[in-house]
This record gives C-alpha cells, structure tokens and sequence, in this order.
C-alpha cells in the first residue's frame, strides 16, 4: 500500500474507527435493553444470555478467518462487506419476532462484525507504519470504545424508554451507509504480499471449541450434567484438535508459534480476562439497576456514565503511554483498577450504596480504559505486518471470547443464585460468586502485565522472532513496544 498523506492517514483511521463504534455502541446499547427485551419477549436469564453472546460467540469464531481472507482477497472489499452485512443485520434485528429469531438476526450481525473490527485494524496496522504513530493510532482507536460506553446506555436509555427496544438497532443504519461510502471513496485497497490459504478443519475446530463451551456454561444451571458433560467432553477434543492439527499444516488458521512469546501470548490472555470482566460487569450491573433498583433505562443510562467517561478519557491516555515507555505501566493501572472494582462489589456490596457504587464504576472505567491499548499494540506488534489481519484477529477474537465467556459464566453464577426468587430480593447475595469471578479476571490483569511485559517475556519475544522466516524476523522483534 503506498504511503499516505497525514491528512489521508487521519480520514482512514476515523473512517476505521466508524466500523468500531456501530460494533461497540451496539453491545452497550444493547445492555441496557434487556430488561425490555425480557419483558416483551418472556425471556429467562440464560435467554438474555444468548442475545449477547450469540453475536460475539461468531464474532470470536469467524475473526481469524475474517482477517486471513482480508489479508488474501483485499481487506477494503471485505470491509465494505462487513459493513452491509451488519447494516442488514440490524434491520433483521429490528424486525424480529421473537426472542429466537433476535438471536438468529443477532448472529447475521455477527458475521458482518467479523469482517470489520479486525480488518480496519489491519488497515490502520498498514497506514501507520512509524510505531508511536500507531500506538496513537489505536490509542485513538480504543477511545472510540469510550465513545460507545459513554453514548450507548445514553442513546439506548432514551430510545427504549421513547420508541421501545427495537429502536436500539436503527442507529447503525446512518453510521454504516455513511462507513460504505468514506471507504468506496478514500479507503485504499491493501492485501498481504503472501497470505495464509484457508484451514477449513481448522475453522470448524474453532466453532466447535467456542460453541460448544459456551453452550455448556449457559445451560449449565437449567440443564442435567449428563447433558452438559458430552458438550465439556466436545470442547475438550476440540481443543486437542488443534493442538495437534494446527502446527502440522504449512500455513494454518493461526500460527501457534506465536504462541511462544510471552508478550504475545500475555496479550491474549490478558485481553480474555479483561473483557471477560467487561462482559461480566456490564451485564450485571444492567439487570441490577433496573431490575432491583427499579430504575428506567435512561436512567440506568446515566448511572453508567461514571464508568463510560473515565474509559473515554484514559484511552487515548493509554495509547501515549504505550508509545512512550511501552505497555507495562498501563497494564498494571488496568489491573488494579479492575481488581479494586471487583473488591468493592464482591467483598463490600457496593450496590447498596450510591457511594461505593459511584466508586466502583469509576475505578472500572479507568481499569478497562488502560488496558485497551497495549492489548492492540502488543498483538499487532508481535506478528509480521504482512499477517496484519490475522494479527488483528487474533486480539480481536480474544476480546469477543473474553465478553463470551464472562457473560456465560457470570449468568450461569447468578441464574444459579437467584433460582426461584426475584431479583429483588437475592440479587446482591447471588451476585457475589459473579463479582468474585471480576476480581479474579481483574487480578489476571495486574499479574500478566507485570510478567509478561518485563525484560524476561522481551527475551522470548526476540527467542520467538529468530525461528520465524527471515522475512517475518524484521516485522516482529518489537513486540513489547
């Protein structure tokens, strides 16, 4: 791809960064309709379940394939596709009947999320080539995620209490037209020199993995063991699959080798646990504030905004940092934020009161405004920049995973709690195993981003670059930023 203009650089990355906030401002827009989407559609918490995580169960499935096939086809045409199928998604969304078709729908959406989030990073991987502009670059990137969580419980509390739920699903329409026509017209086309062929086994190993654990996790606290146990028993031989599969074949769905970096592998994991946490905490809160506090989602809405702003404005924050002294220092804020949000709910019930819950809102959008940017750059920086899509994917799929299994994990603690009972009455008990669950997420953080980002893990990341090809050795010794 030729070198751009900084003028042109900028328009690529806000027209990139369009794409992220439909997805972004989607899931938390989303969050704040599920009271209404319960009452209207009669569903139960593991319903509830399935409306976010059967978008970013195929979102985790698809991304790694999502961001190969850019890489080998032209990541502009399939980001264009991205975009008009989550558009028509959205319309499905707004039409659905019933709480299975809004899932279905939801899983269309889904598939065109898969074709945006990791290819723009890829985009924005190839536009910005010095490494503190692109530290920039995405540390403008996760802002955006800000936006969203500062928008979305706003927008989405003042549509559904106006227009009804449905209406939640409206406003990606005028952001996606608008995202096909900047990226027809200014987005330059770019594809990896040599990209990886399809691994059709292992992309079907990958849904296996994700799906059925997922679907193991959920209906684990309404369902019999002998009928969860043969799903643990498939995601288990799915996992063995790929352990072996994968590093037989010449130029697989990811590259495990990868894997053998620290700061790598750190990255992944870190961002597993940090939107794990995410998910966990979103959803909670959601059901508590207007199912327990008998709050109207607008007003739910505003009580979200102590946490969406501080992840707003340390953002961008991170993202410097990150250029400047590399990914340590951001991570260990990230994680002890997160850690003390958790604290606060699990160990001091900080939903009783509007002071500790303020607290804790706060100290968790400070965490998870940190811990954005060095998951991104670490990831992207740890794999060669002709493999940008898969790199992307691989951050991204960790991301949707993560959201996938705090919200499977965290409904399942709380379905399990509540049982018969209103959520008035035993939320705050049957909670606390699910905040003890964002402690241990958040603590995964902190420790991860000491270990992996010290000048150990930068000794394996260089161990890892000396036994890739040569020309992948040039793109990858930066690592750890």
């Amino acid at each position: 791809m030729p070198e751009l203009s900084h003028r042109r650089r900028m328009l690529v990355l806000a027209i990139c960064c369009m794409s992220l906030l439909i997805v972004s401002l989607d899931n938390t827009v989303l969050n704040v309709a599920l009271p209404s989407m319960q009452q209207d559609l009669h569903a139960s918490t593991s319903g509830l379940q399935w409306t976010i995580d059967a978008y970013t169960l195929v979102l985790a499935s698809l991304l790694m394939l999502a961001g190969s096939t850019a890489d080998r086809i032209g990541r502009k045409r399939v980001f264009m596709a991205g975009l008009v199928v989550f558009t028509v998604g959205s319309v499905l969304c707004s039409l659905a009947p019933n709480l299975e078709a809004l899932i279905a729908f939801r899983m269309v959406q889904a598939v065109g999320g898969s074709m945006l989030n990791p290819v723009a990073m890829s985009i924005i991987t190839n536009t910005f080539t010095d490494p503190r502009e692109r530290a920039r670059a995405i540390g403008a990137w996760g802002a955006v995620v800000g936006i969203s969580m500062a928008a979305g419980p706003l927008v989405g509390g003042l549509l559904v209490d106006s227009v009804g739920w449905r209406s939640i699903f409206w406003i990606n329409l005028p952001v996606g037209l608008a995202a096909l026509l900047l990226t027809l017209r200014f987005v330059p086309e770019s594809r990896a020199p040599r990209a990886r062929r399809p691994d059709p086994v292992g992309q079907v190993l990958v849904i296996m993995l994700f799906g059925s654990l997922t679907y193991a996790i959920i209906e684990a606290p309404s369902t019999p063991f002998r009928s969860v146990a043969p799903l643990a028993v498939v995601a288990l031989a799915a996992l063995a699959g790929l352990l072996v599969y994968e590093p037989r074949r010449k130029e697989p769905l990811i590259d495990l080798r990868f894997f053998r970096s620290a700061p790598f592998s750190g990255a992944t994991v870190i961002a597993i646990s940090a939107f794990a946490s995410l998910g966990g905490f979103l959803f909670l809160s959601t059901l508590y504030l207007q199912n327990v506090r008998g709050l109207s989602a607008l007003e739910a809405g505003l009580w979200m905004l102590p946490m969406a702003v501080p992840t707003f404005l340390c953002a961008p924050l991170s993202g410097r940092l990150v250029g400047t002294r590399g990914p340590r220092l951001p991570l260990l804020i990230a994680g002890f934020a997160m850690t003390t949000s958790g604290v606060l709910f699990a160990a001091f019930e900080a939903e009783t009161s509007n002071v500790t819950l303020f607290a804790g809102y706060v100290l968790f959008g400070i965490g998870f405004g940190f811990v954005n940017a060095p998951i991104t750059n670490t990831a992207v920086s740890g794999m060669p920049r002709a493999q940008a899509g898969v790199a992307a994917a691989v951050a991204s799929t960790s991301r949707q995973l993560g959201q996938t299994l705090g919200v499977a994990v965290v409904g399942a603690v709380l379905a399990s709690g509540v049982g018969s009972s209103s959520y008035r009455e035993a939320f705050v008990s049957a909670a606390r195993p699910g905040w003890w669950v964002l402690v241990v997420c958040g603590f995964a953080v902190l420790a991860l981003g000491a270990v992996t980002s010290g000048r150990w893990a930068r000794g394996t990341a260089e161990r890892t670059a000396e036994r890739l090809e040569p020309a992948e050795v040039r793109q990858t010794v930066g690592t750890s930023g």
